[in-house]
């Protein structure tokens, strides 16, 4: 009787839900492409009060598919067979999702995710470009023990450090560092009115010195930029999106009717950030027939032992270096060349 019950219990736990997630490779989406949206093909990338030029080749953003998770779980089989496959990666849940976090909760995360980098991405093409904008910075929240508090407020709105006018977050960090944590009056507008007050910057573990704020940043463009891509959420698209932009505004195919591929998060100034599953991502790059990655310089300790067979992988930092590594290998230079992620 034991022996049957043993038996009927492990053929049980092969169909039960894991903790576990698998991230897959997914498919790709040609930022200087069209997409299907409405029943016909739509610009992915679409300008309107510029001048815009052909382009040609393929800036292509990647994706990875997620099983299981927090609303989708998966099973101890299926789970086995993604470990089976090589170009799938299963993940503990909570590495990727924190406990208590809902299907919900994700849908909306990656949503706001996908609008912010949106965002980004345009401010980083057009100062790329040299084209002005406006980008204000706001106080969206103070930390714990906050060198801020009595002075900021959840809201405000900042104007200048010093004296020097604060059009970015690049600007506010410049000027912080300027100072070597010494007093700096900060000019701010609460509820329509300038203030100004005091505040000495706190170090933080990596060196650099902070008003001990949470930002958020809304911009004001000279043109209208949309993006047609529904069903994919998350921030690793900003690079590639910023790329696809600054080739549709700039005369002649930065591509070289070349494929290229690449991820990474990037910020208003251009600085280009780690992503999540980047071996998926280079495989369904190849997969896509992708000739050349830009990788994120922060993920290279993924990319190393990863990369596919006849994919030329070139590690960036900032828009600028993926923009220059595009132009290089489009004019034929080998990625080997050009930086490259090392094992060390």
């Amino acid at each position: 009787m034991s022996g049957a019950l043993t038996v009927v219990l492990g053929a049980a736990a092969v169909f039960l839900p894991t903790p576990y997630v698998v991230e897959s490779p997914g498919p790709t989406f040609n930022t200087v492409g069209t997409v299907a949206a409405g029943g016909e093909d739509t610009p992915l990338i679409e300008i309107e009060g510029a001048p815009t030029y052909p382009t040609d080749g393929e800036l292509d953003l990647t994706t990875v598919y997620v099983a299981g998770g927090p609303g989708s779980t998966m099973s101890f089989l299926e789970a086995v067979g993604a470990w089976l496959n090589p170009e799938d990666a299963v993940v503990p849940e909570e590495f990727v999702y924190p406990r208590g976090t809902t299907g919900e909760d994700i849908d909306e995360q990656n949503a706001a995710a996908m609008t912010s980098s949106q965002e980004a991405a345009v401010a980083a093409a057009l100062r790329e470009l040299d084209i002005p904008f406006t980008e204000d910075l706001a106080v969206a929240e103070l930390v714990d023990g906050s060198p801020a508090e009595g002075v900021l407020e959840a809201g405000d709105t900042l104007i200048s450090v010093d004296g020097t006018a604060i059009d970015g977050i690049e600007t506010l960090r410049r000027e912080l560092e300027a100072g070597g944590g010494a007093p700096v009056e900060v000019e701010f507008r609460r509820d329509g009115q300038e203030q100004t007050g005091t505040v000495t910057p706190a170090a933080a573990d990596s060196g650099s010195y902070q008003l001990g704020i949470f930002l958020a940043t809304s911009f004001e463009f000279p043109f209208e930029v949309s993006i047609a891509l529904d069903d994919v959420g998350g921030p690793s698209a900003g690079m590639m999106f910023a790329l696809g932009i600054v080739d549709r505004l700039t005369p002649g195919g930065m591509t070289g009717g070349r494929h290229f591929a690449g991820t990474g998060t990037i910020d208003s100034a251009g600085n280009v950030g780690p992503i999540g599953g980047i071996a998926q991502k280079m495989t369904g790059a190849s997969d896509a027939g992708a000739e050349f990655f830009l990788a994120p310089a922060e993920n290279c300790g993924e990319v190393v032992g990863n990369i596919p067979e006849g994919l030329g992988v070139v590690r960036v930092a900032t828009l600028d270096e993926a923009r220059t590594a595009v132009d290089a290998l489009a004019a034929g230079t080998s990625p080997e060349e050009l930086a490259q992620c090392s094992a060390e």
